[in-house]
Protein backbone atom coordinates (compact mmCIF):
# COMPACT_ATOMS: atom_id res chain seq x y z
CA UNK A 1 0.00 0.00 0.00
CA UNK A 2 1.54 3.32 -0.85
CA UNK A 3 2.57 5.41 1.87
CA UNK A 4 0.79 9.40 1.45
CA UNK A 5 3.31 12.42 0.74
CA UNK A 6 5.50 13.61 3.54
CA UNK A 7 3.75 17.28 3.50
CA UNK A 8 -0.16 15.11 4.11
CA UNK A 9 1.53 13.26 6.87
CA UNK A 10 2.94 16.23 8.58
CA UNK A 11 -0.21 18.27 7.97
CA UNK A 12 -1.34 17.93 11.39
CA UNK A 13 2.03 19.45 12.93
CA UNK A 14 1.56 22.32 10.74
CA UNK A 15 -2.00 22.92 11.85
CA UNK A 16 -1.07 22.90 15.71
CA UNK A 17 1.94 24.82 14.61
CA UNK A 18 -0.45 27.29 13.28
CA UNK A 19 -2.94 27.59 15.64
CA UNK A 20 -0.29 27.87 19.05
CA UNK A 21 1.01 30.89 16.60
CA UNK A 22 -2.47 32.51 16.07
CA UNK A 23 -3.47 31.84 20.05
CA UNK A 24 -1.07 34.29 21.80
CA UNK A 25 -1.66 37.32 19.12
CA UNK A 26 -5.54 37.35 18.84
CA UNK A 27 -7.58 38.95 21.68
CA UNK A 28 -8.73 37.02 24.41
CA UNK A 29 -12.55 37.42 23.47
CA UNK A 30 -11.59 34.99 20.27
CA UNK A 31 -10.88 31.47 21.37
CA UNK A 32 -8.44 30.70 18.56
CA UNK A 33 -8.34 27.05 20.44
CA UNK A 34 -11.60 25.92 19.20
CA UNK A 35 -9.91 25.26 15.37
CA UNK A 36 -8.26 22.06 17.32
CA UNK A 37 -11.91 20.52 17.01
CA UNK A 38 -11.33 19.99 13.28
CA UNK A 39 -7.55 18.92 14.02
CA UNK A 40 -8.53 14.79 14.08
CA UNK A 41 -10.28 15.17 10.50
CA UNK A 42 -7.11 16.80 9.32
CA UNK A 43 -4.85 13.30 10.28
CA UNK A 44 -7.39 11.45 9.15
CA UNK A 45 -6.54 11.84 5.40
CA UNK A 46 -2.80 10.34 6.27
CA UNK A 47 -3.00 8.54 8.97
CA UNK A 48 -4.34 5.19 10.53
CA UNK A 49 -6.98 5.13 12.73
CA UNK A 50 -4.72 4.51 15.81
CA UNK A 51 -2.90 7.12 15.29
CA UNK A 52 -6.18 9.67 14.35
CA UNK A 53 -7.33 8.38 17.89
CA UNK A 54 -4.78 9.75 19.41
CA UNK A 55 -4.18 13.07 17.42
CA UNK A 56 -7.77 13.34 18.96
CA UNK A 57 -6.88 12.45 22.52
CA UNK A 58 -3.72 15.27 22.01
CA UNK A 59 -6.29 18.25 20.79
CA UNK A 60 -8.64 17.43 23.26
CA UNK A 61 -5.60 17.45 26.34
CA UNK A 62 -3.69 20.75 24.23
CA UNK A 63 -7.53 22.64 24.27
CA UNK A 64 -7.51 22.04 28.27
CA UNK A 65 -4.14 23.63 28.61
CA UNK A 66 -5.09 26.45 26.14
CA UNK A 67 -8.12 27.17 28.29
CA UNK A 68 -6.63 26.63 31.81
CA UNK A 69 -2.99 27.94 31.69
CA UNK A 70 -3.70 32.22 31.77
CA UNK A 71 -0.17 32.38 30.67
CA UNK A 72 -0.59 30.49 27.45
CA UNK A 73 -4.42 32.03 26.87
CA UNK A 74 -3.50 35.59 27.84
CA UNK A 75 -6.01 35.96 30.25
CA UNK A 76 -5.77 36.44 33.77
CA UNK A 77 -7.46 33.33 34.88
CA UNK A 78 -8.18 30.02 33.29
CA UNK A 79 -11.67 28.73 31.87
CA UNK A 80 -11.17 25.18 31.85
CA UNK A 81 -13.88 23.98 33.02
CA UNK A 82 -16.06 26.96 31.05
CA UNK A 83 -19.23 25.26 29.53
CA UNK A 84 -17.80 27.10 25.98
CA UNK A 85 -14.93 25.17 26.21
CA UNK A 86 -16.07 21.70 27.89
CA UNK A 87 -18.69 21.62 24.32
CA UNK A 88 -15.40 22.47 22.87
CA UNK A 89 -13.90 18.94 24.26
CA UNK A 90 -16.92 16.88 23.36
CA UNK A 91 -17.00 17.69 19.55
CA UNK A 92 -13.08 17.33 19.57
CA UNK A 93 -14.24 13.73 21.14
CA UNK A 94 -16.98 13.07 18.41
CA UNK A 95 -14.66 14.65 15.96
CA UNK A 96 -11.88 12.52 16.77
CA UNK A 97 -14.12 9.38 16.48
CA UNK A 98 -15.51 10.35 12.71
CA UNK A 99 -11.82 10.99 11.82
CA UNK A 100 -10.91 7.52 13.32
CA UNK A 101 -13.67 5.81 11.33
CA UNK A 102 -12.73 8.11 7.86
CA UNK A 103 -8.96 6.37 8.36
CA UNK A 104 -10.19 2.56 8.98
CA UNK A 105 -12.59 3.35 5.63
CA UNK A 106 -9.61 5.07 3.80
CA UNK A 107 -7.40 2.53 4.83
CA UNK A 108 -9.43 -0.15 3.39
CA UNK A 109 -9.89 1.58 0.23
CA UNK A 110 -6.05 1.67 -0.26
CA UNK A 111 -5.80 -2.07 0.62
CA UNK A 112 -8.15 -2.73 -2.04
CA UNK A 113 -6.65 -0.84 -4.57
CA UNK A 114 -3.71 -1.77 -3.95
CA UNK A 115 -5.15 -5.59 -4.62
CA UNK A 116 -6.65 -4.80 -7.77
CA UNK A 117 -3.17 -2.94 -8.82
CA UNK A 118 -1.70 -6.05 -7.95
CA UNK A 119 -4.03 -8.52 -9.88
CA UNK A 120 -4.28 -5.84 -12.90
CA UNK A 121 -0.39 -5.88 -13.10
CA UNK A 122 -0.10 -9.62 -13.01
CA UNK A 123 -3.34 -10.26 -15.65
CA UNK A 124 -1.15 -7.77 -17.45
CA UNK A 125 2.33 -9.61 -17.44
CA UNK A 126 -0.04 -12.81 -18.52
CA UNK A 127 -1.78 -10.83 -21.13
CA UNK A 128 1.09 -8.61 -22.27
CA UNK A 129 4.67 -10.95 -21.58
CA UNK A 130 7.63 -8.79 -21.28
CA UNK A 131 9.06 -9.33 -24.83
CA UNK A 132 12.83 -10.81 -25.05
CA UNK A 133 15.27 -8.11 -25.33
CA UNK A 134 17.13 -10.00 -28.14
CA UNK A 135 15.85 -12.82 -30.78
CA UNK A 136 18.57 -14.01 -32.89
CA UNK A 137 19.65 -11.08 -35.36
CA UNK A 138 17.16 -9.01 -33.46
CA UNK A 139 16.59 -6.86 -30.41
CA UNK A 140 13.44 -5.67 -28.87
CA UNK A 141 11.34 -3.44 -26.72
CA UNK A 142 8.07 -2.07 -25.97
CA UNK A 143 6.04 0.03 -24.64
CA UNK A 144 2.53 0.01 -23.26
CA UNK A 145 0.32 2.74 -21.65
CA UNK A 146 -3.14 2.31 -20.65
CA UNK A 147 -5.49 5.28 -20.18
CA UNK A 148 -7.20 3.20 -17.40
CA UNK A 149 -4.05 4.58 -15.13
CA UNK A 150 -5.69 2.44 -12.56
CA UNK A 151 -6.81 -0.79 -13.90
CA UNK A 152 -2.96 -0.56 -16.24
CA UNK A 153 -4.96 -3.06 -18.68
CA UNK A 154 -6.81 -2.26 -21.87
CA UNK A 155 -7.30 -3.03 -25.24
CA UNK A 156 -4.07 -2.96 -27.02
CA UNK A 157 -1.94 -5.39 -27.62
CA UNK A 158 1.74 -6.59 -28.49
CA UNK A 159 3.83 -10.08 -29.03
CA UNK A 160 6.95 -11.08 -30.65
CA UNK A 161 7.07 -15.04 -31.26
CA UNK A 162 10.51 -16.87 -32.51
CA UNK A 163 9.48 -19.35 -34.94
CA UNK A 164 11.05 -21.84 -37.50
CA UNK A 165 10.03 -19.17 -40.26
CA UNK A 166 11.47 -16.26 -38.66
CA UNK A 167 10.86 -13.74 -35.63
CA UNK A 168 6.92 -12.58 -35.91
CA UNK A 169 5.27 -9.69 -34.61
CA UNK A 170 2.24 -8.81 -34.04
CA UNK A 171 0.05 -5.49 -33.03
CA UNK A 172 -3.14 -4.30 -32.74
CA UNK A 173 -5.79 -2.32 -31.16
CA UNK A 174 -9.14 -4.12 -29.96
CA UNK A 175 -12.13 -1.84 -30.55
CA UNK A 176 -13.78 -0.49 -27.69
CA UNK A 177 -12.70 -0.62 -23.84
CA UNK A 178 -12.63 -2.21 -20.50
CA UNK A 179 -13.40 -6.01 -20.07
CA UNK A 180 -14.42 -6.44 -23.40
CA UNK A 181 -11.59 -5.26 -25.10
CA UNK A 182 -9.58 -7.09 -22.56
CA UNK A 183 -11.08 -10.15 -23.28
CA UNK A 184 -11.18 -9.75 -27.06
CA UNK A 185 -7.24 -9.08 -27.01
CA UNK A 186 -6.31 -12.19 -24.69
CA UNK A 187 -8.15 -13.85 -27.41
CA UNK A 188 -6.18 -12.47 -30.40
CA UNK A 189 -2.67 -13.00 -28.62
CA UNK A 190 -3.24 -16.55 -27.71
CA UNK A 191 -4.37 -17.43 -31.63
CA UNK A 192 -1.61 -15.59 -32.54
CA UNK A 193 0.75 -17.44 -30.18
CA UNK A 194 0.01 -20.87 -31.32
CA UNK A 195 -0.51 -19.25 -35.61
CA UNK A 196 2.84 -18.21 -35.75
CA UNK A 197 4.34 -21.64 -34.87
CA UNK A 198 2.14 -23.53 -36.81
CA UNK A 199 1.64 -21.39 -40.49
CA UNK A 200 3.93 -21.73 -42.99
CA UNK A 201 3.53 -18.14 -44.26
CA UNK A 202 2.33 -14.53 -42.77
CA UNK A 203 -0.75 -14.96 -44.61
CA UNK A 204 -2.12 -18.05 -43.14
CA UNK A 205 -1.30 -16.47 -39.62
CA UNK A 206 -3.71 -13.66 -39.87
CA UNK A 207 -6.03 -16.16 -41.88
CA UNK A 208 -5.97 -18.53 -39.00
CA UNK A 209 -6.14 -15.59 -36.34
CA UNK A 210 -9.02 -14.42 -38.07
CA UNK A 211 -11.01 -17.73 -37.73
CA UNK A 212 -10.08 -17.86 -34.10
CA UNK A 213 -11.31 -14.64 -33.29
CA UNK A 214 -14.50 -15.20 -35.74
CA UNK A 215 -15.48 -18.83 -33.86
CA UNK A 216 -15.31 -16.57 -30.25
CA UNK A 217 -17.20 -13.70 -31.06
CA UNK A 218 -20.20 -16.47 -32.76
CA UNK A 219 -20.34 -17.20 -29.53
CA UNK A 220 -21.00 -13.56 -28.05
CA UNK A 221 -25.09 -12.41 -28.16
CA UNK A 222 -26.13 -11.05 -31.57
CA UNK A 223 -24.73 -7.22 -31.40
CA UNK A 224 -21.05 -8.14 -30.15
CA UNK A 225 -20.41 -10.42 -33.15
CA UNK A 226 -19.15 -7.52 -35.50
CA UNK A 227 -18.05 -4.96 -32.77
CA UNK A 228 -15.11 -7.23 -31.61
CA UNK A 229 -12.57 -6.29 -33.90
CA UNK A 230 -9.09 -5.52 -34.19
CA UNK A 231 -6.90 -3.25 -36.19
CA UNK A 232 -3.55 -5.37 -36.63
CA UNK A 233 -0.44 -5.80 -38.05
CA UNK A 234 1.32 -8.97 -38.31
CA UNK A 235 5.11 -8.78 -39.28
CA UNK A 236 7.92 -11.50 -39.68
CA UNK A 237 11.66 -10.82 -40.05
CA UNK A 238 13.19 -13.85 -41.73
CA UNK A 239 16.87 -15.50 -40.36
CA UNK A 240 18.80 -15.29 -43.59
CA UNK A 241 16.77 -12.28 -45.92
CA UNK A 242 17.03 -8.34 -45.35
CA UNK A 243 13.26 -8.05 -45.55
CA UNK A 244 10.36 -7.82 -43.61
CA UNK A 245 7.04 -9.07 -44.78
CA UNK A 246 4.18 -7.29 -43.60
CA UNK A 247 0.38 -7.83 -43.57
CA UNK A 248 -2.00 -4.89 -42.55
CA UNK A 249 -5.27 -5.26 -41.14
CA UNK A 250 -6.62 -1.69 -41.20
CA UNK A 251 -3.99 -0.63 -38.81
CA UNK A 252 -1.26 2.68 -39.09
CA UNK A 253 1.44 1.66 -41.25
CA UNK A 254 4.70 0.37 -39.14
CA UNK A 255 7.86 2.99 -39.81
CA UNK A 256 11.12 1.67 -40.81
CA UNK A 257 14.02 3.68 -39.37
CA UNK A 258 17.55 3.57 -40.71
CA UNK A 259 20.58 5.72 -42.32
CA UNK A 260 18.22 6.98 -45.16
CA UNK A 261 15.41 8.19 -42.82
CA UNK A 262 12.14 7.21 -42.39
CA UNK A 263 9.79 5.66 -44.51
CA UNK A 264 6.97 4.34 -43.51
CA UNK A 265 5.93 1.13 -44.66
CA UNK A 266 1.86 1.51 -45.98
CA UNK A 267 0.15 -1.38 -47.85
CA UNK A 268 -1.30 -0.71 -51.20
CA UNK A 269 -4.55 -3.10 -50.05
CA UNK A 270 -4.78 -3.22 -46.65
CA UNK A 271 -7.20 -6.05 -45.52
CA UNK A 272 -9.89 -5.40 -43.06
CA UNK A 273 -9.54 -5.56 -39.25
CA UNK A 274 -9.62 -8.78 -37.60
CA UNK A 275 -13.03 -10.52 -37.08
CA UNK A 276 -14.53 -8.48 -40.04
CA UNK A 277 -12.99 -10.42 -42.83
CA UNK A 278 -15.53 -13.29 -41.99
CA UNK A 279 -18.25 -10.38 -43.31
CA UNK A 280 -16.67 -9.56 -46.43
CA UNK A 281 -14.22 -12.48 -46.95
CA UNK A 282 -10.87 -11.64 -46.14
CA UNK A 283 -7.78 -11.57 -48.43
CA UNK A 284 -4.39 -10.85 -47.21
CA UNK A 285 -1.81 -9.68 -49.41
CA UNK A 286 2.02 -9.69 -48.02
CA UNK A 287 3.94 -6.77 -48.10
CA UNK A 288 7.97 -7.28 -48.71
CA UNK A 289 9.89 -4.24 -47.47
CA UNK A 290 13.69 -4.16 -47.32
CA UNK A 291 14.88 -4.38 -43.64
CA UNK A 292 18.72 -4.52 -43.73
CA UNK A 293 20.86 -4.51 -40.06
CA UNK A 294 20.95 -0.96 -38.48
CA UNK A 295 17.33 -0.60 -39.89
CA UNK A 296 14.83 -0.33 -36.79
CA UNK A 297 11.10 -1.27 -37.51
CA UNK A 298 8.22 0.55 -34.84
CA UNK A 299 5.11 -0.56 -34.51
CA UNK A 300 2.41 1.41 -32.67
CA UNK A 301 -1.09 1.79 -32.24
CA UNK A 302 -3.10 4.81 -33.05
CA UNK A 303 -3.08 6.16 -29.27
CA UNK A 304 0.29 7.86 -29.98
CA UNK A 305 -0.93 9.43 -33.67
CA UNK A 306 -4.01 10.37 -32.11
CA UNK A 307 -2.43 12.14 -29.23
CA UNK A 308 -3.65 15.40 -29.17
CA UNK A 309 -2.06 19.06 -28.02
CA UNK A 310 -3.78 21.81 -26.13
CA UNK A 311 -5.08 23.48 -29.62
CA UNK A 312 -6.59 19.57 -30.85
CA UNK A 313 -3.39 18.92 -33.26
CA UNK A 314 -2.72 15.17 -32.93
CA UNK A 315 0.49 14.19 -32.83
CA UNK A 316 2.99 14.16 -35.88
CA UNK A 317 5.17 10.94 -35.92
CA UNK A 318 6.71 11.06 -38.28
CA UNK A 319 8.71 14.37 -37.21
CA UNK A 320 8.75 14.29 -34.36
CA UNK A 321 10.73 10.92 -34.06
CA UNK A 322 13.22 11.98 -36.73
CA UNK A 323 15.55 13.54 -34.36
CA UNK A 324 15.88 10.79 -32.38
CA UNK A 325 15.07 7.78 -35.12
CA UNK A 326 18.73 6.78 -34.42
CA UNK A 327 18.57 5.72 -31.01
CA UNK A 328 18.58 2.04 -29.65
CA UNK A 329 15.20 0.25 -29.21
CA UNK A 330 14.71 1.25 -25.25
CA UNK A 331 15.97 4.53 -25.86
CA UNK A 332 13.94 5.90 -28.51
CA UNK A 333 10.12 4.29 -26.71
CA UNK A 334 11.48 6.02 -23.78
CA UNK A 335 12.06 9.43 -25.97
CA UNK A 336 8.85 8.83 -27.37
CA UNK A 337 7.24 8.51 -24.14
CA UNK A 338 8.45 11.66 -23.00
CA UNK A 339 7.51 13.67 -26.28
CA UNK A 340 3.99 11.93 -25.60
CA UNK A 341 3.80 13.70 -22.74
CA UNK A 342 5.12 16.88 -23.54
CA UNK A 343 2.71 17.37 -26.50
CA UNK A 344 -0.15 16.26 -24.45
CA UNK A 345 0.46 18.35 -21.60
CA UNK A 346 0.70 15.09 -19.56
CA UNK A 347 -2.71 13.70 -20.39
CA UNK A 348 -2.95 10.56 -22.67
CA UNK A 349 -6.77 9.88 -23.05
CA UNK A 350 -6.20 6.52 -25.50
CA UNK A 351 -4.14 3.35 -24.47
CA UNK A 352 -0.71 3.35 -26.39
CA UNK A 353 1.51 0.22 -27.28
CA UNK A 354 4.64 0.45 -29.22
CA UNK A 355 7.01 -2.55 -30.24
CA UNK A 356 10.75 -1.30 -31.81
CA UNK A 357 12.55 -4.14 -33.51
CA UNK A 358 16.09 -3.60 -34.60
CA UNK A 359 17.69 -5.67 -37.14
CA UNK A 360 21.65 -6.22 -35.49
CA UNK A 361 24.57 -5.28 -37.69
CA UNK A 362 26.54 -8.73 -38.44
CA UNK A 363 29.30 -8.40 -36.33
CA UNK A 364 27.45 -8.17 -33.62
CA UNK A 365 24.97 -11.03 -34.22
CA UNK A 366 27.71 -13.59 -32.90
Amino acid sequence: MPAPPAWMRWLPAFYVAGVLLLEPITPVQWPVSFLLIALPVVAAYAHRPAGVAAVAVFAVVLEGVLAGTPCCAGRMVGYLWDRHYVGAYVCTALVGVLGTLLAAHRTRRERTLATVRSVAETAQRVLLRPVPRRLGHVSMEALYLSAAAEARIGGDLYEAVPTAHGIRLLIGDVRGKGLQAVETAATMLGAFREAAHDEPDLAGVAHRVERSMSRRAAELPGSEVAERFVTAVFAEVPDHEPVVRIVNCGHPPPLRLGPDGITELDSADPALPINLGVLLGADYRVDVEAFHPGDQLLLYTDGVTETRDGAGCFYPLTERIRSWATLPPRELLDHLHQDLLAYSGGSLDDDIAALAAYRLPDETRR
